[in-house]
């Protein structure tokens, strides 16, 4: 009986950056890899050379993103998992209409991975229990929000929220799980006083660089339990000003008059269990 080739890992967005440091880590472990890309940087030469699928795409608009999803097809039956890792760039600033921007992030940050999930869904099911996997890399501005990059903020939240709805459309069989990272690797260009100022705005001052995203894929990847969340890798940045710290949404709270089936706490009160109004979805 002839050995089973394992199904390719589909990146988005790997000319660069992590897309590109993801590509090369499952190379490395022998994973057949697909990735897109808009730009035909240099590192593209070597993933083909590496053993990449590399296959240049247009997601800037509907019909270039499910082009992409037909020629993918076209090379696999089965995916092992997609990482949507594709993202632009565009600020709020004079002369730019608003509407060009927020069309411009919404464009690439929802609707490229909401309509690559769903033309894609046949090739992630019928491999089994939680054997395949979606990953969408998000921001910490989501948690956050920004002031002054609010499209980009929302488009990347919506992504978020996505995340938790695709969960529960696909699993058991494909788990679907968001990835938001702050400051990962500087620029080249960057100068020492960004670096520092940039340092600064964690509690672990580092730049961590790519292997931190790649350490956390592979658990979720071997994970069969863990879907529909997002894991923040921001060093714990510092909350927007005034920002009042998150409610538990649920907690035991101690009362000296509950009934005798509650547990018991360290100075002898009953702890009785509340339920918040955010439960009652």
């Amino acid at each position: 009986m002839a050995e089973q080739q394992p199904r390719p890992i589909l990146i988005t967005g790997a000319g660069r950056r992590i897309g590109l440091a993801l590509a090369h880590h499952f190379l490395q472990q022998r994973q057949p890899v697909i990735v897109s890309y808009r730009t035909p940087y240099p590192a593209i030469d070597g993933l083909r050379e590496a053993g990449a699928l590399c296959l240049q795409a247009d997601f800037s608009s509907d019909d270039g993103i499910l082009t992409f999803a037909e020629a993918v097809k076209s090379h696999t039956d089965g995916l092992r998992a997609i990482i949507h890792n594709a993202s632009d760039w565009m600020a709020e600033k004079p002369g730019v209409p608003l509407s060009t921007v927020i069309n411009r992030m919404m464009q690439i940050h929802v609707h490229a991975p909401y309509l690559l999930n769903h033309a894609l869904e046949a090739l992630l099911r019928g491999h089994g229990h939680a054997a395949s996997d979606i990953i969408h890399i998000t921001d910490y501005v989501v948690e956050r929000g920004s002031d002054k990059h609010i499209a980009y903020a929302a488009s990347k939240a919506a992504l978020d929220n996505m995340t938790r709805s695709f969960a529960r459309k696909l699993a058991p069989e494909v788990k679907v799980n968001a990835i938001a990272p702050s400051l990962i690797m500087f620029n080249e260009g960057d100068d020492e006083a960004y670096r520092q100022q940039a340092l600064d705005k964690s509690l672990m001052k580092i730049a961590p660089g790519e292997k931190e995203i790649s350490d956390l894929i592979d658990y979720l990847f071997t994970s069969r339990y863990v879907t529909g969340r997002s894991f923040a890798v921001d060093g714990c940045r510092a909350p927007a000003s005034g920002r009042r710290p998150r409610r538990p949404a649920r907690g035991w709270f101690s009362s000296p008059a509950v009934r005798s089936t509650a547990p018991a706490s360290a100075n002898g009160r009953r702890m009785i269990p509340v339920k918040y109004h955010s439960d009652s979805r």
